[in-house]
């Protein structure tokens, strides 16, 4: 017997086909998850045979057909008339009395009688085709909130099996193969959580711009959840460690981002009649309070993401393959919880072939004249198309690049010809990222000003190869090389790779790599904060002007020391995160003093230096009473690292080490910070700390590594390797100190290079040092990745691991292996 109405704890996974996607997912999670602890609101569905018993029992499937016969669904003007024929006449035509009346009743029987007398809901869209690994209809229906009354459901569900021919609905079907009435829809009618008075946001179980698998990432704004879909504000954003929620660290959230939430959607009761009168929201500012603050407390963070997980690993074990999911939540302000209110497997990464690592590279140097949050990571060139309005999408030319203030569903038809997408408005799970993503082309969201300082015509380009999404003008020169992934060899030799900024490290972590050799952290200060430490510890002192743009930067937090640990923490935290349990070696910061100078407020605490390259630098710095402060948040940031958030695989390096006198005072001020090294526990425990790590992930002490790239570092090299746990050369500051060339001078760089050999007789002399003492000998320098020749040379003399910028990964791995390859066929001869 066909049922038409279904409770949601009747329905699950497999029931896709008579209640669809989403709806068998809400069912699946309330009865198999509940009693995991995950909290989903309970409703009932209308489900597909009531769909079809709708349609035949008043010719609606014939209107439908008939309308649809010969569609091109690339004349958007003839696509637009019949969709909306068809939607009006399912609008216009009532429900058999018996639908009708079943609809009513389950209302009363399933929500009133648990949730009150006119208790609002939700009704939702759910095809079934829709939600499904492979296929993504999500987004392509739409959803009526707050609605209140037995009738005034019946009318919201009937509206929703309308939205099954919007537009965008109709070409996406059409564009991938799918029978218009072969596939139906279910309307889920779910217990609406009170998030207008609170907030709401979606959450991924996987990285959605790389893929990488052992994170969660949150967004989140005030209000309903429709504001982040559309594009409307840019949420906050929280990503949570998945293996730090597992062995229950402290602080498992490894990066907050602050978001830009100006206005939120909320209940509002309005006059009208039909669909008009049930959709009962409004867009309202945010107070200044709601602006500056997160919208989930750190522990609701860490909750929510330890669903996330749950839900994984359900889907996961039911589909027997890996199935990341695509997740909304919503709190109630009335009662303070939190719920998960949809729950579907993700598509595009699910789906994509992690051997295959295809590479943009630009050519050539342009400004931004623009950024934003990055989609993807390609460069596409092309003449831009500033659309303002839906209404003049016809005008689109296929390979154009679109430029509005946001989209949604109405624009796809358009988007799927784009080159590339530029929004003013929207973050990382707006509609333009998620669509963009699916197509497989790059876009930048959320740049505030693209519809201001873009025209129609100008030819631009938008990269998003980097940390962020840049736009800039003109067409900009690139490569694009595809590699293998499975025909590259894994040499003897360790090859780690340089991480520049913390935003791509999850990206490049799919480069066939041992760890991170040198992760900077004064690309991560400037980048993050761009503020001096000094500044921001002196707050009070600084001019009116300086103190506003500090404190507009440490929006989201009220203590100047904590906002600065937390965000380096944070971007140390993802490289860490992303390439474990493999090593990331983290190099505290190297300034000089014009470059600190820069950073917002350092003109106040710089001097000016003839050389700056051999100047106040590295650890002169850390001891000095005129910095010692800023140091000791550096050292707090990774202490944090390590010991609270369970990344003890980072290491922290410590660069331009003069003397040995030098960095014992720096394990000194370390130790005053809480982060206390190897050689600070021998020296007080008067014998060698037995390992780094202990069980449970907890540092017993800190291995801390120093760079080489003084000559003095292999002179006393052994004096050095006392104090150090091992070495990493820097091959660009040893081979200008060697040579007395001033890398920064054009005139004298091109006399010589670290070929030299002089260089050479160090670097052997060094390697040669630390493989006798057992200590870690690796290189970060730029040599091996400009000169493969370089890199051969230092395979010849053992070292332990090569460090490479990432765009040089393979090929130097290619020929470390034919190097090691001779070798043993050297030793064979012999």
């Amino acid at each position: 017997m066909k049922k038409y109405i279904l409770k949601f704890e009747e329905v699950g996974i497999k029931d896709v086909g008579m209640v669809g996607g989403k709806n068998a997912s809400l069912g699946e999670m309330i009865r198999t998850l509940g009693a995991k602890g995950v909290p989903v609101p309970s409703g009932f569905t209308v489900t597909a045979d009531g769909y079809y018993y709708f349609l035949a029992s008043t010719g609606l499937d014939k209107f439908i057909k008939e309308t649809l016969k010969g569609l091109n669904t690339k004349n958007l003007k003839e696509l637009e008339r019949r969709g909306k024929l068809i939607r009006d006449k399912i609008v216009a035509t009532e429900f058999p009395k018996d639908l009708n009346d079943d609809i009513e009743n389950a209302y009363r029987n399933y929500i009133e009688k648990r949730y009150g007398k006119n208790a609002d809901v939700a009704v939702r869209s759910s095809a079934t085709a829709e939600d499904l690994p492979g296929a993504s209809f999500a987004g392509e229906q739409e959803s009526y909130l707050g609605i209140r009354g037995a009738k005034e459901v019946a009318v919201a569900v009937r509206a929703t099996m309308a939205s099954l021919f919007t537009d965008r609905a109709i070409s996406y079907r059409a564009d991938r193969g799918f029978d218009h009435l072969k596939i139906a829809l279910s309307a889920g009618v779910q217990k609406m959580v009170r998030s207008d008075k609170a907030c709401s946001g979606v959450m991924f179980s996987v990285d959605t711009e790389s893929g990488f698998k052992d994170i969660v990432i949150i967004n989140g704004s005030w209000g309903l959840g429709e504001m982040i879909v559309k594009g409307e504000v840019t949420p906050d954003e929280f990503i949570v460690w998945k293996n730090g929620l597992k062995t229950k660290t402290k602080k498992p959230i490894i990066e907050k981002k602050l978001g830009v939430k100006l206005r939120k959607m909320i209940y509002h009761h309005q006059a009208g009649n039909g669909v008009a009168s049930i959709q009962q929201t409004k867009i309202v500012p945010t107070s200044t309070r709601e602006r500056d603050t997160f919208v989930l407390s750190d522990k609701e963070v860490a909750q929510l993401a330890t669903w996330g997980t749950i839900i994984e690993k359900h889907y996961t074990d039911h589909y027997k393959k890996w199935t990341p999911m695509d997740m909304e939540w919503a709190k109630d302000g009335e009662t303070g919880e939190i719920f998960i209110v949809q729950a579907r497997p993700e598509t595009i990464q699910a789906g994509r072939d992690f051997s295959k690592l295809k590479e943009y590279t630009p050519l050539e140097t342009k400004t931004p004249v623009l950024t934003g949050a990055s989609v993807g990571s390609k460069i596409a060139t092309g003449k831009a198309h500033v659309i303002m309005d839906a209404k003049h999408i016809n005008d689109f030319k296929r390979g154009e690049i679109l430029v509005t203030t946001m989209t949604d569903p109405d624009w796809e038809p358009i988007m799927k010809m784009a080159a590339a997408i530029v929004t003013d408005k929207g973050g990382r799970t707006s509609h333009a990222a998620i669509v963009s993503r699916e197509l497989g082309i790059p876009a930048v969201v959320g740049t505030e000003r693209a519809t201001k300082l873009i025209k129609t015509g100008d030819i631009i380009t938008v990269d998003t190869t980097g940390s962020g999404g840049n736009i800039s003008r003109g067409a900009m020169k690139f490569k694009v090389v595809e590699h293998d992934l499975k025909k590259v060899p894994k040499p003897k030799t360790k090859v780690m790779v340089n991480v520049a900024v913390a935003d791509s490290a999850f990206e490049v972590s799919f480069l066939p790599n041992r760890g991170v050799g040198l992760a900077r952290e004064e690309f991560i200060i400037a980048s993050k904060m761009g503020l001096h430490p000094m500044a921001l510890l002196n707050l009070k002192d600084q001019t009116p002007a300086v103190r506003a743009a500090i404190e507009a930067k440490m929006r989201g937090w009220t203590d100047p020391k904590q906002y600065y640990i937390d965000n380096l923490a944070f971007g140390i935290a993802k490289i860490g995160a992303a390439f474990w349990p493999n090593h990331v070696i983290v190099r505290f910061s190297d300034f000089k003093t014009n470059e600190y100078r820069t950073l917002l407020g350092g003109e106040a605490y710089e001097p000016r230096e003839e050389n700056p390259m051999i100047g106040w630098r590295g650890a002169s710095r850390y001891y000095d009473p005129k910095f010692k402060p800023a140091f000791m948040m550096e050292a707090a940031a990774l202490k944090m690292v390590r010991e609270d958030m369970g990344l003890t695989n980072v290491i922290p390096m410590v660069p331009f080490c003069r003397t040995v006198d030098e960095g014992i005072k720096v394990q000194e001020t370390m130790a005053e910070a809480g982060l206390v090294t190897n050689y600070m526990a021998t020296r007080k425990a008067g014998k060698l700390a037995k390992g780094s790590i202990m069980k449970r992930g907890v540092p017993a002490a800190t291995p801390i590594y120093v760079m080489c790239e003084i000559p003095s570092n292999v002179l006393l090299a052994d004096k050095f390797l006392d104090i150090f746990d091992g070495m990493s050369i820097g091959s660009n500051d040893l081979t200008q100190l060697t040579l007395g060339l001033d890398r920064d001078s054009g005139i004298v760089t091109k006399i010589a290079n670290e070929n030299n050999e002089a260089v050479k007789i160090l670097i052997g002399d060094v390697i040669k040092k630390a493989r006798a003492r057992k200590k870690y000998i690796g290189i970060c320098g730029q040599a091996p990745s400009d000169y493969p020749d370089f890199a051969q040379f230092l395979v010849t003399r053992g070292i332990e691991s090569i460090s490479l910028n990432p765009d040089t990964v393979v090929p130097t791995t290619i020929a470390i292996a034919k190097e090691e390859a001779k070798m043993k066929g050297k030793r064979r001869g012999k």
